[in-house]
């Protein structure tokens, strides 16, 4: 199975993409982590594709879509990825879909986690954090004993600046332009391309949207 994740920051990707894995037993490639472990330090036996993106990375530039997709076709060509992979934050632009078809990277499923803005505001304008452990509680669903007080040290919960609304409402903003044009791009060429595109409502428990995962997973391999 080779499966993208679409979905708006906030609307449990991460949670859902580990379940997913650990039930194909297929590994998530994230760019993102590929990317930021480029930068945090150097690799013994470094590809041509990640030597190139370090340098355009330490100069401040933006690394082309065509680099980027020879950056995911080298991690799907190596032996984990036999049995299937899961895409994670990749692709994010109808132009990085447009190169990983030209690729020639076949994808059974894109499946769509579908959140409200609302409620995604909600899940993570509500977090809070134990910056010294680590730890993370929730105003609504998953509050501390004494409130903005860690439960363990009492010490002082702190909002990370990634969930303060305005920020969410930025996020949210780039989703929507840059990377929300994909439901249609992939919906739309469904025949075409041999891919199915499941929308997926995200807005239950974790066990819910999990089995409707698991559902739309199982159909999809059922056709294969």
């Amino acid at each position: 199975m080779k499966i993208i994740l679409l979905g708006p920051p906030g609307a449990g990707k991460g949670t859902q993409a580990d379940f997913i894995c650990a039930a194909l037993k297929i590994p998530k490639i994230s760019t993102g982590d590929m990317l930021r472990e480029l930068t945090s330090h150097a690799f013994v036996n470094e590809t041509p594709t990640q030597k190139q993106i370090r340098n355009l990375l330490n100069a401040g530039l933006l690394v082309p879509d065509d680099i980027i997709v020879q950056l995911v076709t080298d991690r799907i060509n190596e032996a984990d990825c036999a049995n299937g992979f899961l895409l994670d934050g990749f692709p994010r632009t109808i132009g990085q879909a447009e190169a990983l078809q030209q690729a020639g990277i076949q994808i059974n499923l894109v499946l769509q986690l579908q959140v409200p803005d609302a409620q995604i505001i909600e899940r993570l304008s509500g977090r809070r954090v134990h910056p010294a452990s680590g730890r993370t509680y929730h105003i609504k669903y998953n509050p501390p004993k004494v409130a903005d007080m860690d439960d363990e040290t009492g010490e002082p919960l702190k909002q990370r600046r990634d969930d303060e609304e305005s920020t969410i409402r930025t996020r949210l903003e780039v989703y929507k332009l840059q990377t929300e044009p994909l439901v249609a791009w992939y919906s739309e060429r469904a025949a075409q391309l041999q891919t199915k595109y499941v929308a997926i409502d995200a807005t239950g428990s974790v066990e819910q949207v999990k089995e409707s995962i698991l559902t739309a997973v199982n159909a999809t391999k059922a056709q294969l």
